[in-house]
């Protein structure tokens, strides 16, 4: 096996968490005379690390040994030791890592300190493929913003919902069991208050849907619901409170009584500065999200409006959009709300990056290109 094989095999480690939020996805192996003899990755915030844990599966065949990491090593004691010390101490005798660390606490000191200890040092290796583990860590630590995911639900004529409002269900159970498994990846899971008032939504990670060996584990970490409320019209008995879990409420200038009001449901309201014309500032409501609640990766679940307004403000970095084999004919809602485009040239710009049938339905998803 060459060191690229090696390296795929860590980064096949590190997809199989879903998430560490709010630290990035890794994975570890140890090679030593051409075979593995220690493989691991970082499974929970505050838990051992990837190098940590396939040192200690590989016990004393460390020594001499090589390590391929997704990610440089870190140099500094957070909730647990510095990865380094940790192979440093093992005897390792070379590391390959995949991906510079864009933290600033981390960045180039921990290949400094495995070089100075006497450690060879090669990467980055397979760098693309090991920054795509952690699209949302890199993006928090470099612009200050997380990666956001928009999810949306359409038939084969472009419809989110009847002119009702109702939208059940557009699309199966596999694709609703695709969706479990995109929010249980998500720090967080953003909708509107229009969304709320409209659908009652719950936007939890749902054991019974997910279909997959691993769901009760996968659900034990809630994403943090987020609620774009500006004048927090969200009733405090709705269900996006009430589920397991933390919701969070960002909104304009609350009143006193209003924020008692959600609070004592056991809700979080933050204040977020809002523009001329009364709509909170998105710009602002994501950076919130990045500065205050360390969220590498958002998954957007609104409607046409919101999510229209994050594309048009550039926050949104990826679409992703179920498609059902059914028309809901001209009445229905459309799928974004962007108005002021009249001319091609005017359009926005996306890139296909995978398309696949899930059952009955299909999976699109896109990038927005960056002027």
């Amino acid at each position: 096996m060459t060191p690229e094989d090696y390296m795929l095999r860590a980064v096949a480690l590190a997809q199989s968490v879903l998430t560490a939020t709010p630290n990035p996805r890794v994975g570890c192996v140890i090679v030593r005379d051409g075979k593995i003899v220690g493989e691991g990755f970082h499974r929970v915030a505050g838990e051992a690390h990837a190098e940590v844990n396939a040192l200690i599966q590989a016990g004393d065949l460390s020594k001499g040994a090589t390590a391929y990491v997704t990610l440089e090593p870190c140099a500094h004691t957070g909730r647990t030791p510095p990865c380094t010390s940790a192979l440093i101490s093992a005897g390792v005798k070379k590391v390959y890592y995949g991906s510079d660390d864009p933290n600033p606490q981390v960045a180039g000191k921990g290949v400094s300190a495995l070089r100075e200890a006497g450690i060879e040092v090669e990467g980055p290796l397979l760098a693309e493929t090991c920054e795509a583990l952690n699209r949302g860590f890199f993006k928090r630590m470099q612009q200050g913003l997380p990666w956001v995911r928009c999810k949306m639900a359409m038939s084969l004529d472009g419809r989110t919902a009847m002119a009702s409002g109702e939208s059940k269900w557009i699309t199966g159970a596999a694709a609703r069991a695709d969706v479990q498994l995109m929010r249980a990846a998500s720090c967080a899971v953003v909708t509107g208050v229009n969304t709320v008032l409209g659908d009652d939504p719950g936007l939890n990670v749902r054991v019974e849907q997910m279909n997959h060996a691993q769901a009760a584990e996968f659900a034990e970490r809630q994403p943090l619901r987020v609620v774009i409320d500006s004048g927090l019209r969200t009733p405090p008995d709705s269900r996006i409170i009430s589920v397991p879990g933390q919701a969070l409420f960002l909104t304009g200038r609350a009143h006193v009584q209003q924020r008692a009001r959600f609070e004592g449901s056991g809700a979080l309201v933050r204040e977020i500065p809002v523009l001329p014309g009364g709509r909170l500032d998105l710009q602002a409501a994501m950076q919130s999200l990045a500065k205050d609640d360390a969220c590498n990766e958002i998954m957007l679940e609104a409607g046409p409006t919101l999510s229209g307004a994050m594309v048009q403000a550039g926050l949104v970095d990826e679409v992703v959009i179920y498609v059902g084999a059914r028309f809901l004919g001209s009445d229905a809602l459309p799928l974004f709300h962007l108005p002021g485009i009249r001319r091609m040239q005017d359009h926005i710009a996306l890139e296909l990056t995978d398309v696949r049938q899930i059952a009955e339905d299909c999976r699109i998803t896109a990038r927005l290109k960056r002027v």
